[in-house]
């Protein structure tokens, strides 16, 4: 079982087994992070075997300053421009990997482009020590729901890995916005912790969306962040045995066999920060379905939107991409 330890003793601990070529959980801003060296491919297997996750979903590697992206990636002045906004933080940018780079190849499951991150907090702090990129998926059984806490990777992950940096609960609790740029535009390939508003403040132009036909990012397959109940979304009503997950004071009729609110005061940074945790108590209640009010869609409200949509997909072909 994983050791779960804090402070300078655990940074230490962690940056001993990162080198030593293990896989660790720590906490970044958004969610619990699994890492292991994004140069170590035998390292980074550890990843894959750890979550049970596909070999195609590439993984998003974490970076402590902009030496280390611009030796990964090639970056041009719109991607720069993104960078200087909002690292270190929420957003990933997907980028043109650079000749003579070293990430290893299972990390980009093949692709000529790469997810780059500067996270904030402890997993900076571990990524700086250690002098090495991090490749870091979120700390959870793939396609399952990500978590927010060291007891919610401890109580999926805990038997597979060796330590739990434990960073109390992450502020933001939605995965990192995720973006590529896209002949002078910004295509936006997972809603996240930073909003396409923010983002289009910035760029000063709208953000190209729509489906990709291809698995350019994590987060991308159709069956994502999944609790083991079905996931029913919009309802106004209650059936027989349902669990409910509620937003806000919106009104349903029906006796639920329990009960979250994501945020009773409607407020979408709280919801996000709620959103994996309410769903992990509710999936606990025995509860066959989870129902889900209606969240508005604008803001965190996004992303918050994009999870359920993805863990109320069907689940008989999760390689789906959406």
């Amino acid at each position: 079982m994983a050791d779960i330890v804090k402070g300078e003793a655990g940074l230490s601990r962690a940056v001993e087994l990162l080198a030593a070529g293990e896989a660790v959980a720590l906490p970044t801003e958004t969610v619990y992070g699994l890492a292991a060296d994004a140069t170590d491919g035998e390292a980074v297997a550890k990843i894959f075997e750890a979550k049970g996750r596909p070999r195609f979903n590439p993984l998003i590697v974490h970076v402590a300053d902009m030496k280390m992206a611009a030796d990964i990636a090639i970056f041009d002045s719109l991607s720069r421009k993104l960078a200087a906004a909002f690292w270190p933080g929420p957003l990933t940018i997907v980028l043109p990997l650079r000749i003579g780079h070293k990430i290893h190849p299972l990390v980009s499951a093949g692709l000529d482009t790469v997810g780059l991150r500067m996270p904030d907090g402890l997993a900076h702090e571990v990524i700086a020590r250690l002098d090495r990129p991090l490749a870091a998926p979120s700390a959870n059984s793939s396609g399952r729901i990500s978590a927010t806490s060291a007891a919610a990777v401890a109580a999926d992950l805990g038997p597979k890995i060796p330590l739990i940096l434990d960073g109390g609960p992450t502020p933001v609790g939605v995965e990192s916005t995720i973006v590529k740029i896209e002949d002078g535009m910004v295509r936006l390939l997972r809603p996240g912790g930073v909003s396409a508003e923010d983002i289009e403040a910035v760029v000063n132009t709208p953000l190209l969306r729509g489906p990709s036909e291809k698995i350019e990012a994590p987060g991308m397959l159709a069956s994502h962040y999944a609790p083991a109940a079905a996931v029913r979304l919009g309802a106004t009503a209650l059936m027989p045995g349902e669990a409910l997950l509620a937003f806000g004071s919106f009104a349903i009729s029906g006796s639920p066999l329990a009960t979250r609110n994501l945020s009773p005061s409607g407020d979408l940074r709280e919801a996000a920060a709620n959103l994996f945790s309410h769903l992990a108590e509710l999936d606990a209640s025995g509860a066959s379905t989870i129902a889900v009010t209606p969240i508005p869609k604008h803001g965190l409200g996004e992303a918050i939107n994009d999870r359920l949509a993805r863990a109320a997909a069907p689940r008989d072909n999760p390689a789906t991409a959406k």
